[in-house]
């Protein structure tokens, strides 16, 4: 199959999970996740219409956001160091991993310094697994209200990494109460944090977690294939 293929495949399901809970198609962002993928690759599905691209890794966003169209929203997914932020500060539009209040006062810092202000999304280990960063659910309330405070940061919302499973379904319960947990973060009426986004799904599981709210899916595998496509120029 190519990448259109594929792309027409994951905007299908998409539209149907849409359909199923409810929602407008509109409501939901695709993000093609393009880590490790070559320019080229990104290119042809920049010329299927996506403008939403997920990156891991700060060097790589840095890279590709030089050599490709300035209309495109650059999504920094991945953990981000605090010694890496000057790199990606200007050019992620939407920085979904803030996992800490260390890491959203050097990106203050950051932001202060340039002049700039940066949207945030707090990450949260939903499942509370042991080899993923985030908040604990039970931290995120008291990090919305450390963060609320830094002028130049704006949470958009909250962002989580379901555990990798065979059925879908068994993640349908993280998402949910993401969802909840948002709620209860946006009840709270914090000056500078907004609920509206929520980043959850990833091509295993996007229709589960659009049934539940999601507003942002993170779709890599599903859009560019598995790893043979890796080294493809």
């Amino acid at each position: 199959m190519t990448l259109k293929d594929n792309l027409e495949n994951v905007e299908e399901k998409v539209q149907k999970a849409c359909e199923r809970a409810g929602r407008k198609r509109e409501d939901v962002t695709l993000i093609a996740v393009s880590k490790t993928k070559p320019i080229p690759m990104l290119e042809e599905v920049y010329g299927c219409g996506i403008r939403d691209f997920g990156e891991n890794k700060v060097q790589e966003l840095a890279e590709k956001c030089e050599k490709l169209p300035k209309d495109i929203h650059w999504h920094m997914i991945g953990h981000l160091q605090r010694n890496k932020i000057k790199y990606v500060a200007d050019k992620a539009c939407l920085i979904h991993s803030v996992d800490s209040v260390r890491l959203a006062e050097a990106l203050e810092h950051e932001a202060k310094k340039r002049g700039i202000e940066i949207d945030i999304l707090l990450e949260v280990n939903m499942a509370k697994e042991e080899s993923k960063f985030g908040f604990m659910p039970e931290e995120a309330i008291q990090a919305a209200e450390a963060i609320s405070r830094f002028s130049h940061l704006h949470i958009k919302g909250l962002m989580t990494i379901a555990p990798f499973v065979e059925n879908p379904q068994e993640n349908r319960v993280h998402f949910a109460n993401l969802r909840k947990l948002s709620v209860d973060i946006a009840n709270k009426n914090l000056d500078n944090v907004y609920m509206g986004v929520l980043s959850m799904g990833m091509t295993n599981d996007y229709e589960v977690a659009i049934e539940e709210g999601a507003t942002c899916v993170r779709v890599g595998t599903g859009i560019f294939g598995e790893r043979e496509y890796k080294n493809r120029r």
